[in-house]
């Protein structure tokens, strides 16, 4: 699925941003200790110092309305003033009803459709791309998108493939009219369900209800193929990346940040010459957070804004992978925002 440039006189553009991350830092001392591996082991093979892990208190709702109660603060717009609030997780609250309807509740946003995406570590491109289609829909309104995840709640924290990567957060993007010109150009959405059992948790849905035996067998564990994973980007991202440039007439010299899903540092570095991105600068933010799932790309964004690295007009490439298997991609021309002078707050004093 792929678009590209449109005629809109006010194209949809990224407004604001926020994010939030739980207070508990685990570093990798903590993790090592279960998993039978060392420190020096983890960030060899992941890049990963440290992550956070969510409160006994907190669920992903209780994230994601942080992370998008700063995104709105930095907006300036009100929570009764949005149409759509469209949160991409993978780990909601609960099967039903959706996470974003408990946002809603929580932002106070009285009058906003409230729905899930779950597209796993795309989730947040995805829904960047349908709350787009929305807005382009009805002119002059204002939607919410927040990743959001909880992975320390589904991770047997014994298996070193998992249990280094992942931690918690959320990251939330406004999207509204941009009376500049600049905004989103383009998308790109691929899935591969033919490689779906890369990754997934077995056990828990409807092919598998949870039992006795289910929770026995540890099924409600997040499992990925690491391996698999790996060759799956190495194949399917650069070829995206470069369709997804080709159909919106830009040059691969033309993008001048690009933010990649965070998944894993080393693997993040091995793709990295095949996009043939020579002049962006490459953000990532995985040293401190881990892998948080479709909540990565938009707490990067909301860091590499709030430190002004981001000026109008700058071409920003995102990009998501991950279960299903899925790529997302999204070019957007960096339309001027709210300032974001102040940094981002972390637990303790955003409540």
């Amino acid at each position: 699925m792929t678009n590209g440039p449109h005629a809109a006189a006010d194209p949809i553009a990224i407004l604001a941003t926020g994010s939030y991350l739980p207070e508990q830092i685990v570093g990798n001392d903590e993790v090592a200790h279960t998993t039978g591996v060392s420190d020096e082991w983890i960030v060899r093979k992941t890049g990963i110092h440290e992550r956070r892990h969510a409160a006994p208190h907190e669920a992903t709702s209780d994230l994601a309305a942080h992370a998008g109660r700063r995104a709105l603060e930095q907006a300036g717009i009100r929570p009764h003033d949005l149409s759509y609030i469209v949160v991409a997780t993978s780990t909601p609250d609960q099967p039903q009803p959706a996470t974003a309807a408990v946002v809603q509740h929580l932002l106070g946003a009285a009058g906003a459709a409230a729905f899930d995406v779950n597209s796993v570590c795309s989730g947040f491109v995805c829904a960047l791309t349908v709350t787009e289609r929305l807005l382009r829909a009805e002119p002059g309104a204002h939607g919410l998108v927040i990743g959001a995840d909880i992975y320390s709640r589904i991770l047997d924290h014994t298996d070193r493939k998992t249990a280094i990567l992942f931690g918690d957060g959320a990251g939330a993007a406004v999207l509204g009219p941009s009376p500049s010109g600049h905004g989103m150009l383009g998308t790109s959405l691929l899935t591969r369900g033919d490689q779906h059992e890369l990754i997934g948790v077995p056990a828990g849905g409807s092919r598998r209800p949870a039992s006795a035996r289910t929770l026995e067998e540890g099924a409600h564990h997040f499992r990925m193929d690491g391996r698999g994973v790996r060759a799956f980007v190495q194949e399917n991202l650069p070829a995206a990346v470069a369709e997804l440039l080709a159909r919106t007439g830009l040059p691969a010299g033309s993008v001048d940040h690009f933010v990649p899903h965070q998944a894993n540092a080393v693997m993040i570095g091995e793709v990295w010459p095949a996009l043939g991105l020579d002049n962006a600068a490459l953000h990532l933010e995985l040293a401190r957070y881990g892998n948080t799932g479709a909540a990565s790309i938009a707490i990067t964004l909301d860091e590499i804004h709030r430190r002004g690295l981001l000026a109008e007009d700058d071409v920003v490439l995102l990009s998501g992978f991950g279960g299903g298997m899925s790529v997302g991609s999204t070019l957007l021309s960096w339309a001027p925002t709210a300032h974001a002078a102040a940094p981002r707050v972390l637990a303790a004093a955003a409540s």
